[in-house]
């Protein structure tokens, strides 16, 4: 019996052999499906996507139950799962991820004949998926990570996140049973909980590339545990952030108070346990009583909820312990560690983070930030060289500030760089990138966007192979109907956007 098909109640945690068992039958789903036409596949994303607007009450229920979170974002979440899995559906129908490029055999290719080469991307295999606490489903079961994989191709095994168990059953439940009742073949998709089952799914041989968001800790153990196996594979892991904001004097001076009351609502945006949340915010020096009370009066509409679980609390009350207790950093905005806590702001000095950068390191998952004041915008690019690899860095700017310098250093260490805008919400589409250097995440790559599919795919060369023994996508007669680059130049059939591929 699948995992899936349990109950978080009386299920235990899979077994190794549990384990072993579903990654063998992700293998031959995946080889069952691998040579499917994408709108076949797009199909199944979206039944998936039907079946969790169906049971969207349930699901929300189980959520607010588990994870404190409240029902409107909750339901705002599911709603955006939802829409990534139908835009991924379009996406991969459109054929652009497949990049399917032909070079017709050409004797008088300027550096000597060149044979009959086509190229297109392949999915990786099976794909291992760890989900994360903080988005019980953007970025769980059926979340980035699940529907990027399964839309390029691979099968999913998905290690559920213990802190809402009950949540990934009843989600997993309404996975499987939908791709059942689409036609895709058994095992495509299954759930295993539980350490060891983790650990086994990432050693497992027939595993190809391993998804995670979480924390750096666990991100770099299972980055070590990857690099150790015989054969290494991918890992797309989205870890730490503390995502900087820099607000310029002119900034400051023509808009301060409201830049104060932007930060104070995204720091604490879903209680500050957002990996977008701005953890720094570097502002000019000498306005501390000012920044105090405006910050207070920006916090006094704020209501505080419980954290995702007692050990992130525990977690949170210790990270801003320490920090509070390091050298040059004192409390600007007095918080608690209530059940419910109250947001803080801790406050530090340029020169106090260049003696120790790594009091710009130190993440607060929580409500929490750091205030760095500077003397002089001349500092700015330098205390950005201090920071670590970052998912986003903003710029509170106004148009003439001459920021390029800045402004180069932040793309130099963040995937994504604001203007005049607040880090937290990051909206599904075909440019957006989140992702960044590392501690950020441990690749180039993006888990959020339609270029989220890319990570699960592989390209492969085909040389002088006979017309009908060539994959779809590589066909002069182009049967799928995709984008092809044709000895160079770009064709896009003008009608792929309605046929309907089988």
């Amino acid at each position: 019996m699948s995992h899936a098909t349990q109950t978080a109640a009386t299920a235990p945690p899979a077994t190794t052999a549990e384990l072993n068992a579903a990654v063998d039958a992700a293998a031959s789903a995946f080889e069952a499906a691998r040579q499917v036409a994408p709108a076949a596949r797009a199909r199944w994303l979206e039944a998936i996507a039907a079946g969790l607007v169906q049971d969207a009450d349930g699901l929300v229920e189980t959520a607010v139950r588990e994870t404190h979170l409240g029902t409107a974002r909750l339901e705002g979440e599911l709603k955006r799962t939802v829409f990534q899995l139908r835009l991924f559906a379009q996406e991969i129908r459109s054929g652009e991820h497949f990049d399917a490029t032909i070079d017709h055999e050409d004797p008088a290719w300027g550096m000597g004949p060149r044979p009959d080469l086509r190229r297109y991307n392949v999915p990786l295999g099976v794909v291992g998926v760890f989900g994360a606490s903080n988005f019980p489903f953007a970025f769980s079961v059926m979340g980035g990570d699940s529907a990027s994989a399964l839309a390029a191709g691979c099968a999913v095994v998905h290690k559920a996140h213990d802190a809402h168990r009950d949540l990934a059953y009843r989600t997993a439940r309404v996975v499987t049973d939908a791709l059942d009742a689409a036609g895709a073949p058994s095992g495509l998709f299954s759930l295993v909980t539980g350490r060891q089952a983790g650990e086994a799914l990432v050693d497992h041989p027939l595993v190809k590339a391993i998804g995670f968001t979480g924390s750096t800790a666990g991100g770099r153990a299972l980055l070590d545990r990857i690099a150790a196996r015989p054969e290494p594979i991918p890992f797309f892991g989205e870890l730490g952030g503390i995502n900087a904001v820099f607000v310029t004097p002119a900034a400051w001076t023509a808009r301060g108070a409201g830049i104060l009351e932007g930060y104070a609502a995204s720091f604490t945006l879903g209680m500050g346990q957002f990996c977008t949340k701005p953890g720094l915010l570097f502002v000019p020096a000498g306005h501390g009583d000012a920044v105090r009370t405006q910050l207070q009066d920006a916090l006094a509409g704020f209501a505080p909820a419980r954290l995702l679980s007692d050990r992130l609390h525990a977690g949170y009350a210790d990270a801003v312990g320490r920090l509070s207790g390091s050298d040059g950093v004192d409390v600007l905005v007095q918080g608690d560690f209530a059940d419910e806590p109250a947001p803080t702001v801790l406050r530090t000095t340029a020169d106090a983070v260049r003696t120790n950068p790594g009091l710009l390191r130190q993440e607060m998952f929580g409500p929490a930030s750091l205030l760095v004041e500077y003397q002089d915008q001349a500092e700015l690019p330098g205390l950005a060289g201090l920071l670590e690899g970052q998912l986003t860095t903003t710029l509170q700017a106004e148009e003439d500030d001459d920021v390029s310098a800045l402004a180069g250093r932040l793309a130099d260490i963040s995937g994504r760089v604001l203007w005049n805008g607040w880090p937290t919400g990051v909206t599904v589409s075909y440019a957006q990138h989140h992702g960044g250097p590392y501690p950020a995440t441990t690749s180039n790559t993006t888990s959020v966007g339609t270029a989220a599919i890319r990570r699960f795919l592989r390209p492969v060369a085909y040389q002088s192979f006979p017309a009908a023994r060539l994959p779809e996508p590589l066909q002069d007669s182009n049967p799928w109907r995709v984008p092809q680059r044709i000895d160079g130049v770009w064709q896009r059939p003008a009608d792929a956007a309605k046929e309907e591929l089988r």
